[in-house]
């Protein structure tokens, strides 16, 4: 005689206990708090946080948000484990200005040249347009450069020196760009790069 489907207890108690729905599905499996993040998008598709499975699991529950990606993992049989949800309603939220430091152009740029590739500690800014020929500071004209590329090219600019950058700077889209950056190294979370500009 086949089994008998039954509701496995994580929905079938959160569908019960309505506003203990968050303490229902953590009972159920730990991935681990680091093991899976869940990137959070608005309404509008732009990326608005970083959470755990667990809240995103709870959103998703509630009808609060749907799920756009996952990456194979299950929660149980048919619920795949979500990477991306988006939100059903629009969440205004206001503007902060990233200041343009010398850590965050490495960090937008990984630790790594924009001419060679290389990383590591001996990395210097370059300006694409030199400063004595008009260049300003601005995260579209500054670049991470090892000492070698930055000394090659010297007063000139990329083509003049016939070399090619890796990517075309940008100014980060919001504060939460950094955080992206992180959980998104060595092919982490490759599912959420199409949702993020700027991220390669």
């Amino acid at each position: 005689m086949a089994p008998v489907a039954t509701t496995p207890p994580v929905f079938e108690s959160c569908a019960s206990i309505g506003g203990n729905i968050e303490s229902s599905v953590f009972f159920y499996k730990d991935y681990g708090e680091n093991m899976a993040k869940v990137l959070v998008l608005n309404a509008s598709y732009e990326p608005l946080n970083i959470t755990s499975w667990r809240r995103a699991v709870v959103l998703l529950l509630k009808d609060k948000a749907e799920s756009l990606e996952h990456n194979g993992r299950v929660i149980y049989q048919n619920f795949p484990l979500p990477t991306v949800i988006r939100l059903r309603h629009y969440i205004k939220v206001p503007y902060r200005e990233i200041p343009l430091t010398r850590k965050n152009i490495l960090e937008r740029d990984r630790h790594t040249c924009q001419y060679c590739r290389k990383r590591g500690e001996q990395l210097t800014l370059d300006h694409i347009i030199p400063r004595s020929r008009g260049g300003v500071d601005s995260w579209e004209n500054l670049v991470t450069a090892c000492m070698r590329c930055n000394v090659r090219k010297g007063n000139r600019t990329p083509k003049e020196a016939e070399m090619e950058l890796l990517i075309q700077p940008r100014k980060p889209h919001s504060s939460l760009y950094f955080e992206l950056l992180k959980y998104t190294r060595d092919d982490l979370n490759h599912e959420w790069r199409k949702y993020v500009i700027g991220i390669n």
